[in-house]
């Protein structure tokens, strides 16, 4: 069974992002909330998590699995968006309106996902 073109473009995307992790992981480290334990850490676990669920996506006995997983881990980091959009250092430097549009772009992102649960 072949999977959707938008199956594959959403899997590249969450690849992408996750090595981008390891890539830039002090950009990461900085938009987690300062109650969670081990920014560093936790900035790697979501990091492999992105790219194991966005492989395991183009995998078609997996790709359900992966969708769960990864509105899981959509859940889990949501908590960094609302931290971004009330924390300046966190932000980035990014005008309020993007992150404030970034909040509801998680909930696309989750329905997204639910499509291949």
């Amino acid at each position: 069974m072949a999977l959707p073109w938008h199956l594959y473009l959403m899997a590249s995307l969450y690849i992408l992002a996750g090595l981008n992790h390891f890539r830039v992981p002090r950009l990461y480290a900085r938009m987690i909330p300062p109650s969670l334990p081990a920014p560093k850490l936790l900035n790697i676990l979501s990091g492999a998590a992105e790219v194991i669920l966005g492989i395991l996506l183009c995998i078609p006995q997996f790709s359900h699995i992966a969708a769960w997983g990864l509105i899981i881990l959509l859940v889990a980091v949501f908590p960094a968006n609302i931290y971004m959009y009330t924390n300046d250092k966190a932000g980035m430097g990014l005008p309020k309106w993007v992150l404030l549009l970034r909040l509801p772009l998680q909930l696309a992102l989750i329905y997204w996902a639910w499509l291949y649960t």
